[in-house]
């Protein structure tokens, strides 16, 4: 049968044909199975939301005639591309043109009256589900949010601008958010089920994805995305959002190009992996760069880089390959700077052993309160590698290997701030001793809109880490650490 006459045919009818029997005797998907694996809604009836279906556009309710032609639509089209949707090999460009060719050709040819709005907005709906993420791709093309926050099918939030603000969007139902989840982490080679419930994955725009999922979340599957800028933010940008100075970034910049070693420390959200993206993009170009991460998001530009992801265990148990694998096997491969994502468990030992070894200008991020906590937290995480070692070995360690502490906060009013640049000095006794170079001013207090209205400022303390500079070409001017200087 041509396309023509299947098209003809698909529109006459909403019974979806029966299956046809394989050449190995086995039944072919019928249209609501092909429907399910390329990730197609299917009506759920009864199950009727805010003035049209469970899964609805954002603010804006989808009459039942709109609901009834893209169901019948997506089981149409299902039948049409077959295996197509849902074939990895078959994605692409291509793909999409062949979607919205079909799409076309069979809306020309809907007899129900329909407005070029319904139209465009079945066409737009009918293809994030088929090729993108259903309900949540307009949050993800929306350009001011930065985080996804899905809470079962039924409930979504959003973060616009440091905010928590609920989307008036919705999934069907369970099914069909799992069949979004399932997409994304197929793509990136993982799995998520009731053998495994959690999985950190990430999109083709290196977007951050975790999902958990029943009998672990109890109300439906938990989908959060963090979402990353297609046009990584710049030194210049953080600067014009307060972020930190110019002053300090100036700093920042020699300390990298120094060869310094550097820990950025921060809270959930609070911008650890934006601080680290504009770190290394102050990384010669003429150096080999190797990166180790559990979910790859790092965007570097330079052109001498080698990526390297971490991999959970198989459904047997097997195959995984953590992020201190990683790390040791980084060592064999020449590299200029180490960058590790973000530093969670034994990975750390491993870490500081590379900084204490010739690996110098290294650069990672860890979760902490403040850069005393830091330290602490480093501590804990050499002690879980499983190596018997005297706490005050460890503590010489991470004193030798770590050179400066970067804080990073998220504040109360949303903003993302520096709030500590703090040097690693030595030890005294068993005290591994900081001092701070920069601090945020709190004592500024807020202004009318509740925004903060300190800056990172410096303490007037000289670091000791600029003869180290110095052996690289790098120097900075007196002024860059007192107290009221430049700006």
């Amino acid at each position: 049968m041509g396309l023509a006459d299947r098209l003809s045919g698909g529109l006459g009818s909403n019974r979806a044909p029966e299956a046809a029997p394989s050449a190995d005797g086995d039944s072919a998907p019928t249209v609501q199975g092909a429907a399910s694996a390329a990730g197609l809604a299917e009506p759920v009836e009864g199950d009727r939301g805010r003035g049209g279906d469970r899964y609805r556009a954002a603010g804006r309710p989808i009459s039942d005639k709109v609901v009834e032609v893209k169901a019948r639509l997506q089981r149409t089209l299902a039948d049409i591309l077959g295996p197509k949707l849902y074939d990895a090999e078959s994605g692409g460009d291509d793909l999409e043109g062949l979607v919205r060719q079909t799409l076309s050709e069979l809306l020309a040819r809907e007899e129900t009256p329909l407005t070029t709005a319904d139209r465009a907005r079945i066409t737009q709906e009918v293809h994030d589900d088929i090729l993108g993420h259903g309900p949540i791709e307009p949050l993800l093309r929306d350009t001011d949010i930065s985080e996804v926050m899905v809470n079962g099918p039924h409930q979504i939030y959003v973060e616009r601008s440091g905010r928590l603000v609920r989307a008036d969007v919705e999934f069907a139902d369970e099914t069909h958010l799992r069949r979004v989840i399932d997409r994304i982490v197929s793509r990136v080679g993982r799995r998520v089920d009731e053998a495994s419930p959690m999985v950190d994955a990430r999109l083709p725009d290196g977007s951050r994805v975790n999902a958990i999922v029943p009998p672990i979340a109890l109300d439906g599957s938990s989908l959060t995305i963090r979402k990353f800028s297609k046009d990584p933010f710049s030194v210049e940008d953080l600067i014009t959002f307060g972020t930190l100075t110019r002053q300090t970034a100036e700093l920042l910049r020699a300390c990298i190009r120094g060869r310094l070693n550097v820990v950025v420390s921060g809270g959930t959200g609070s911008g650890k992996t934006t601080t680290l993206n504009v770190l290394s993009s102050f990384i010669p170009h003429d150096e080999r760069i190797v990166t180790v991460e559990d979910a790859a998001e790092l965007q570097l530009h330079q052109d001498h880089v080698v990526r390297l992801e971490s991999r959970p265990s198989n459904v047997e148990g097997r195959g995984q390959i953590s992020a201190r694998d990683l790390v040791k096997n980084s060592l064999r491969m020449r590299p200029d700077r180490i960058v590790v994502g973000e530093v969670r468990d034994g990975a750390a030992l491993d870490m500081l052993q590379a900084m204490n070894t010739g690996h110098d200008g290294s650069l990672t991020t860890l979760h902490a309160n403040t850069p005393r906590d830091a330290l602490a937290r480093l501590e804990t995480m050499v002690l879980m590698a499983g190596m018997d070692l005297p706490v005050r070995a460890i503590r010489e360690q991470v004193a030798s290997a770590v050179d400066l502490i970067i804080q990073v906060s998220r504040l109360k009013d949303g903003s993302r701030k520096i709030t500590h640049i703090t040097e690693v000095i030595g030890m005294e006794a068993d005290i591994v001793t900081l001092q701070d170079l920069f601090i945020f001013d709190f004592k500024a207090g807020q202004d009318a809109h509740g925004k903060f209205r300190g800056i990172l400022g410096p303490t007037g303390l000289r670091p000791r880490f600029l003869e180290n500079l110095a052996a690289y070409g790098v120097t900075l001017p007196p002024e860059t650490f007192m107290a009221g200087g430049l700006r």
